[in-house]
Protein backbone atom coordinates (compact mmCIF):
# COMPACT_ATOMS: atom_id res chain seq x y z
CA UNK A 1 0.00 0.00 0.00
CA UNK A 2 1.23 3.48 -1.23
CA UNK A 3 1.86 6.16 1.83
CA UNK A 4 -1.27 8.71 1.50
CA UNK A 5 1.69 11.29 0.60
CA UNK A 6 2.43 9.68 -2.42
CA UNK A 7 -0.81 8.14 -3.77
CA UNK A 8 -1.50 11.30 -5.61
CA UNK A 9 1.30 11.57 -7.66
CA UNK A 10 1.14 8.03 -8.58
CA UNK A 11 -2.14 8.84 -10.18
CA UNK A 12 -0.09 11.52 -12.05
CA UNK A 13 2.13 9.43 -13.60
CA UNK A 14 1.26 9.21 -17.39
CA UNK A 15 -1.13 6.04 -18.52
CA UNK A 16 1.97 4.64 -20.18
CA UNK A 17 4.00 3.85 -17.09
CA UNK A 18 1.31 3.28 -14.75
CA UNK A 19 1.56 -0.64 -15.24
CA UNK A 20 5.37 -0.63 -15.04
CA UNK A 21 5.25 1.35 -11.49
CA UNK A 22 2.44 -0.90 -10.40
CA UNK A 23 4.78 -3.92 -10.85
CA UNK A 24 8.00 -2.50 -9.29
CA UNK A 25 8.65 -3.73 -5.90
CA UNK A 26 7.15 -1.13 -3.07
CA UNK A 27 10.39 0.32 -1.96
CA UNK A 28 11.36 1.18 -5.16
CA UNK A 29 8.05 2.28 -6.48
CA UNK A 30 8.06 4.67 -3.36
CA UNK A 31 11.12 5.91 -3.93
CA UNK A 32 10.14 6.25 -7.83
CA UNK A 33 6.53 8.33 -6.95
CA UNK A 34 9.08 10.15 -3.59
CA UNK A 35 11.03 11.38 -6.33
CA UNK A 36 8.47 12.20 -8.97
CA UNK A 37 7.26 14.65 -6.33
CA UNK A 38 10.13 16.21 -5.70
CA UNK A 39 10.77 16.91 -9.31
CA UNK A 40 7.27 18.71 -9.45
CA UNK A 41 7.71 20.56 -6.24
CA UNK A 42 10.63 22.26 -8.24
CA UNK A 43 9.78 26.01 -9.22
CA UNK A 44 11.08 27.32 -12.85
CA UNK A 45 14.70 28.39 -11.80
CA UNK A 46 15.63 25.27 -9.85
CA UNK A 47 13.74 23.33 -13.15
CA UNK A 48 16.21 25.09 -14.85
CA UNK A 49 19.21 24.51 -13.14
CA UNK A 50 18.72 20.85 -12.77
CA UNK A 51 18.50 20.46 -16.57
CA UNK A 52 21.65 22.10 -16.80
CA UNK A 53 23.28 20.05 -14.68
CA UNK A 54 21.55 17.25 -16.43
CA UNK A 55 22.75 18.27 -19.72
CA UNK A 56 26.27 18.29 -18.65
CA UNK A 57 26.29 15.06 -17.15
CA UNK A 58 25.01 13.85 -20.24
CA UNK A 59 27.98 15.51 -22.39
CA UNK A 60 30.56 13.81 -20.01
CA UNK A 61 32.67 10.53 -21.47
CA UNK A 62 30.82 7.35 -20.60
CA UNK A 63 34.19 6.69 -18.18
CA UNK A 64 34.04 9.79 -16.16
CA UNK A 65 29.93 9.19 -15.76
CA UNK A 66 30.68 5.35 -15.00
CA UNK A 67 33.93 6.98 -12.51
CA UNK A 68 31.26 9.45 -10.39
CA UNK A 69 28.21 7.00 -10.60
CA UNK A 70 30.62 4.30 -9.24
CA UNK A 71 31.92 7.14 -5.97
CA UNK A 72 28.89 7.98 -5.90
CA UNK A 73 27.28 4.58 -5.46
CA UNK A 74 30.25 4.14 -2.63
CA UNK A 75 29.51 7.31 -0.84
CA UNK A 76 26.01 5.96 0.11
CA UNK A 77 27.19 2.53 1.21
CA UNK A 78 29.11 3.90 3.75
CA UNK A 79 28.31 3.93 7.19
CA UNK A 80 27.52 7.78 8.66
CA UNK A 81 30.81 7.57 10.98
CA UNK A 82 32.61 6.85 8.03
CA UNK A 83 31.06 9.68 5.97
CA UNK A 84 31.43 12.49 8.93
CA UNK A 85 35.52 11.33 8.85
CA UNK A 86 35.32 11.70 5.12
CA UNK A 87 33.97 15.51 5.73
CA UNK A 88 36.50 16.61 8.02
CA UNK A 89 38.87 15.03 6.36
CA UNK A 90 37.73 17.22 3.15
CA UNK A 91 37.50 19.85 5.41
CA UNK A 92 41.30 19.76 6.45
CA UNK A 93 41.83 18.59 2.77
CA UNK A 94 40.60 22.44 1.73
CA UNK A 95 42.63 24.60 4.74
CA UNK A 96 45.10 23.51 3.28
CA UNK A 97 47.69 25.67 0.28
CA UNK A 98 46.81 24.98 -2.78
CA UNK A 99 50.44 23.82 -3.59
CA UNK A 100 50.19 21.05 -0.55
CA UNK A 101 46.72 20.32 -2.25
CA UNK A 102 48.19 19.78 -5.59
CA UNK A 103 51.00 17.50 -4.58
CA UNK A 104 48.77 15.46 -2.32
CA UNK A 105 46.21 14.85 -5.60
CA UNK A 106 49.13 13.84 -7.59
CA UNK A 107 50.26 11.66 -4.93
CA UNK A 108 46.69 10.19 -5.01
CA UNK A 109 46.18 10.39 -8.89
CA UNK A 110 50.34 8.39 -9.29
CA UNK A 111 48.55 5.21 -7.23
CA UNK A 112 47.57 2.15 -8.80
CA UNK A 113 44.23 2.54 -10.36
CA UNK A 114 42.85 -0.78 -7.91
CA UNK A 115 44.58 1.19 -4.90
CA UNK A 116 42.68 4.19 -5.84
CA UNK A 117 39.71 2.21 -6.28
CA UNK A 118 39.90 0.62 -2.49
CA UNK A 119 39.82 4.42 -1.35
CA UNK A 120 35.58 4.05 -1.91
CA UNK A 121 35.05 1.94 0.30
CA UNK A 122 36.42 4.64 3.32
CA UNK A 123 39.00 5.44 5.42
CA UNK A 124 38.95 2.29 7.30
CA UNK A 125 39.08 -0.11 4.52
CA UNK A 126 41.08 2.27 2.04
CA UNK A 127 43.81 2.13 4.61
CA UNK A 128 44.08 -1.24 4.24
CA UNK A 129 42.93 -2.20 0.89
CA UNK A 130 46.35 -3.01 -0.04
CA UNK A 131 46.54 -5.67 2.38
CA UNK A 132 43.16 -6.86 2.21
CA UNK A 133 42.79 -6.38 -1.99
CA UNK A 134 44.42 -10.07 -3.24
CA UNK A 135 42.07 -11.72 -0.58
CA UNK A 136 38.77 -9.78 -1.73
CA UNK A 137 39.25 -8.82 -5.79
CA UNK A 138 38.17 -12.18 -6.45
CA UNK A 139 35.34 -12.22 -4.44
CA UNK A 140 32.15 -13.00 -6.09
CA UNK A 141 29.65 -9.47 -6.34
CA UNK A 142 26.72 -11.65 -4.13
CA UNK A 143 29.60 -11.41 -1.64
CA UNK A 144 30.47 -7.95 -1.92
CA UNK A 145 27.92 -6.44 0.54
CA UNK A 146 28.46 -8.78 3.02
CA UNK A 147 32.05 -8.68 3.30
CA UNK A 148 32.32 -5.02 3.78
CA UNK A 149 29.73 -5.68 6.08
CA UNK A 150 32.20 -8.18 8.40
CA UNK A 151 35.63 -5.43 7.04
CA UNK A 152 33.82 -2.60 8.66
CA UNK A 153 32.76 -4.55 11.90
CA UNK A 154 36.61 -6.04 12.31
CA UNK A 155 38.81 -3.69 14.49
CA UNK A 156 41.97 -2.16 12.83
CA UNK A 157 44.10 -5.03 14.50
CA UNK A 158 41.39 -7.49 13.02
CA UNK A 159 41.47 -6.07 9.71
CA UNK A 160 45.66 -5.93 9.90
CA UNK A 161 45.51 -9.88 11.00
CA UNK A 162 43.20 -10.31 7.80
CA UNK A 163 45.85 -8.10 5.64
CA UNK A 164 48.43 -10.75 7.27
CA UNK A 165 46.48 -13.94 6.44
CA UNK A 166 45.38 -12.71 3.18
CA UNK A 167 48.84 -12.49 1.65
CA UNK A 168 50.07 -15.74 3.48
CA UNK A 169 46.92 -17.81 1.58
CA UNK A 170 47.90 -19.08 -1.54
CA UNK A 171 45.09 -17.68 -4.30
CA UNK A 172 43.50 -20.94 -4.55
CA UNK A 173 42.54 -20.62 -1.00
CA UNK A 174 41.20 -17.42 -0.52
CA UNK A 175 38.05 -18.43 -1.30
CA UNK A 176 37.82 -20.61 1.92
CA UNK A 177 39.51 -18.24 4.06
CA UNK A 178 36.93 -15.76 3.25
CA UNK A 179 34.05 -18.34 3.67
CA UNK A 180 35.72 -19.25 7.10
CA UNK A 181 35.49 -15.62 8.50
CA UNK A 182 32.05 -15.49 7.64
CA UNK A 183 30.86 -18.12 9.49
CA UNK A 184 32.63 -17.14 12.22
CA UNK A 185 30.70 -15.04 14.99
CA UNK A 186 30.63 -11.00 13.99
CA UNK A 187 31.45 -11.04 17.81
CA UNK A 188 34.61 -13.36 17.33
CA UNK A 189 35.98 -12.42 14.24
CA UNK A 190 38.67 -10.65 16.02
CA UNK A 191 39.79 -13.55 18.07
CA UNK A 192 39.44 -15.60 15.14
CA UNK A 193 41.79 -13.91 12.89
CA UNK A 194 44.83 -13.04 15.68
CA UNK A 195 44.42 -16.98 16.31
CA UNK A 196 45.05 -17.41 13.02
CA UNK A 197 48.08 -14.90 12.71
CA UNK A 198 49.75 -16.39 16.09
CA UNK A 199 48.85 -19.58 17.35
Amino acid sequence: MLPDRVWGVAQAVPPVLQDIVQRLPEPERVQLLERQQRLDALSTPQRDALLARVAVWDALPDAERDRRREAWQAWRALPDAERARMHEARTTYEALPLERRQALRQQFDALDANLRRGWLLGPAIGADWPRLHALLAQAPPSEHALLLSALRGLSTQGRNDLGVLAQRTAPEDRDALRQALLAQPVAARDGWLRRRVDP
